[in-house]
């Protein structure tokens, strides 16, 4: 194997996915996983009334997007992240970065930076 494979998860807001996504063909970026998923951090809940009834709502819709790179840098995505989903808002979201052991592609077998490849 050799090379380094990382897997890049951020959980932001949806907004500006998609030219977030473009930017990241840009940069060499070929598969991204993307979720929809709910969360909490540091921002505050609000009050909702709905058919007459108050609620707080404290879980707040975003999105995960699952990145894992060997040849593009993980600053690079990083920068893009941040261009994109930055407001300076509490809400902003995280960036987690792993290192993977290894990548296998089922349909192949093959692994490491090859499964990650789209030749076959």
């Amino acid at each position: 194997m050799g090379e380094t494979l990382t897997k890049i998860e951020i959980v932001t807001r949806p907004n500006k996915f998609e030219q977030f996504k473009q930017e990241l063909a840009k940069i060499g970026v070929s598969g991204i996983t993307v979720s929809d998923v709910k969360g909490t951090g540091l921002q505050k809940g609000f009050v909702e009334t709905y058919r007459g009834v108050k609620r707080e709502i404290t879980l707040h819709d975003r999105i995960k997007i699952e990145i894992v790179v060997c040849e593009v840098p993980v600053h690079e995505v990083i920068e893009v992240a941040r261009k994109f989903f930055n407001t300076g808002q509490p809400g902003d979201g995280k960036v987690f970065i792993h290192e993977l052991s290894n990548v296998i592609k089922i349909r192949t077998g093959e692994e490491g930076h090859d499964a990650l490849k789209n030749d076959k």
